[in-house]
């Protein structure tokens, strides 16, 4: 079997939202579209036809894939989770060396958003504390040069 895909159960059930989403709803208007588009004459030439159908072959592409995903899920209940060190799910806080605090949760490539703290299992930042406890300090090599961060807390929440 293909390798498989770790996610939170989070992670999972936003990957089934979007999947139902595409094929429900987007899947309609894009035939709606095409339908509305066909109606306009010669296909040869019709641009809104070919456009439809291009998106048509993307959100194709794109449900395939997401199912391929969820058929290789392996999925992580973080709340049964236990531990001091940083694993796969963790909720971390860490301190960088200008006594910065962060909290970051390490997820699945699938639900990472940076910006809402919670970072792919694959990021340098992640690959670099998984594996570390409260005290230690786990030195990075991010694309704007080496940084230090000391695991403040581990949580599974």
């Amino acid at each position: 079997m293909a390798d498989r895909v770790p996610m939170t159960t989070q992670g999972r059930a936003m990957l089934r939202e979007e999947l139902k989403r595409l094929k429900e709803d987007v899947r309609h208007k894009l035939a709606q579209e095409i339908g509305r588009a066909r109606e306009l004459g010669d296909l040869t030439e019709n641009a809104e036809y070919h456009a439809a159908k291009e998106k048509q072959g993307q959100v194709e592409a794109q449900i395939r894939d997401m199912e391929n995903r969820l058929g290789r899920a392996e999925v992580v209940d973080v709340s049964k989770l236990r531990g001091s060190k940083v694993l796969f799910g963790a909720t971390v806080t860490v301190e960088d060396e200008d006594g910065e605090r962060q909290v970051l949760q390490i997820v699945g490539a699938e639900e990472a958003d940076p910006k809402a703290g919670k970072i792919s299992y694959e990021s340098p930042v992640a690959r670099g504390l998984i594996g570390k406890e409260e005290g230690d300090t786990a030195r990075i090599q991010t694309p704007r040069g080496p940084k230090e961060l000391e695991v403040i807390k581990v949580e599974f929440i």
